[in-house]
């Protein structure tokens, strides 16, 4: 190896130590529309920039929206770098962190010299872009970063070779209990928007009595909105057969709004049979919503579901101890990479003598 290359090795581990490599986190553009997916990856890179790294929101075309106008101007503070039509220059020192559904991304970057990770938020899209028997490992990641201890678990069994860091979602103090009585609207949010419209329309064919009742769609709201609208429901009612944590419940719990919701196919480590009605029968939930209506009508919830739902909302992550875990997890990462770029300095040192 020349002193050239021995520079630039150098170069690259001091700009470990001082964090000036790059950690690329790759965004969808969501065209304006709110995406919880998002909204994580973009907590990550305000966490990292707070913390003194240095972040940049990588995104496929130059024409990308931003998030601005639903989750907040703080967070287009974060660098943003467009993948089209430009050559993406990245350091052995830099960290490229691909979600799941990226797997075609994952293929073309497979060769770069950078650390890579994979962030899978959804077990359901894992493989949804790889090749039959493809696996992470093969395209050169073998770190992951993942939301809640169950997926992390079925990953592990899944995809070996590939080391695990778990980091929960933290939810926004815009989501609180509201000072206000609670109206008659029934929150909605469904994976599927035919569940939604099912839902509403069976509901009023068979309880008829309850047409003075209002349903309230949340999608394609801000966060703001969609905080408001959800403190002055009633009731959530949630399906979503493949989520992998459950943003919205969680969102609903927090600010003090019981939950009527279809267990998920992974049951989230949250949820448990005191902080919210949950149902294993889709078709069954106008049924369960019917009768929670009647029981808040004559103000007869339960306790024990009160007191469950502020069990669960205390015990999720504030901002500060989301921040101080990603920080943590990857300041780990690159110190890993810290200590394997010095290894070989000091080999390459002690032949070249």
């Amino acid at each position: 190896m020349n002193q050239e290359q021995l520079s630039k090795l150098e170069q690259s581990i001091e700009n470990m130590k001082n964090k000036k490599s790059k950690i690329y986190l790759i965004a969808q553009d969501t065209k304006g529309n709110a995406k919880a997916s998002i909204a994580y990856i973009y907590r990550l890179g305000l966490a990292l920039l707070n913390g003194g790294y240095n972040p940049i929101i990588l995104h496929e075309s130059a024409d990308y929206t931003g998030v601005s106008e639903w989750l907040g101007e703080e967070y287009m503070v974060l660098p943003h770098q467009s993948i089209e039509g430009q050559n993406l220059e990245v350091s052995p020192e830099d960290l490229l962190v691909i979600p799941e559904l990226f797997g075609y991304i994952m293929s073309q970057v497979s060769k770069l010299p950078c650390g890579k990770i994979v962030l899978c938020q959804s077990y359901d899209y894992m493989l949804e872009t790889l090749q039959p028997g493809e696996t992470w490992a093969q395209l050169g990641f073998y770190k992951c970063i993942t939301t809640s201890d169950y997926q992390k678990e079925f990953i592990e069994s899944i995809m070996r070779g590939v080391s695990l860091d778990v980091i929960k979602p933290y939810f926004s103090d815009k989501f609180k209990p509201s000072n206000l009585p609670a109206k008659p609207i029934i929150a909605v949010h469904t994976r599927e928007h035919r569940d939604t419209i099912n839902l509403i329309k069976s509901f009023y064919i068979k309880f008829p009595q309850y047409r003075w009742i209002t349903f309230r769609d949340l999608r394609t709201l801000s966060e703001n909105e969609f905080a408001n609208g959800i403190q002055e429901c009633c009731l959530s009612v949630w399906i979503d057969e493949t989520s992998a944590y459950g943003t919205f419940p969680l969102e609903s719990i927090k600010s003090n709004v019981p939950v009527l919701g279809l267990v998920p196919n992974m049951v989230p480590d949250w949820m448990n049979e005191d902080n919210g009605l949950w149902v294993n029968n889709k078709i069954q939930m106008v049924d369960f919503v019917a009768d929670y209506l009647q029981n808040w009508l004559e103000d007869n919830v339960s306790d024990n579901l009160i007191e469950g739902m502020k069990k669960t909302a205390d015990s999720l992550l504030t901002k500060e101890s989301f921040d101080e875990l990603v920080v943590t997890t990857f300041g780990r990462f690159i110190n890993t990479r810290l200590e394997s770029f010095s290894e070989q300095l000091n080999k390459l040192e002690t032949i070249e003598e």
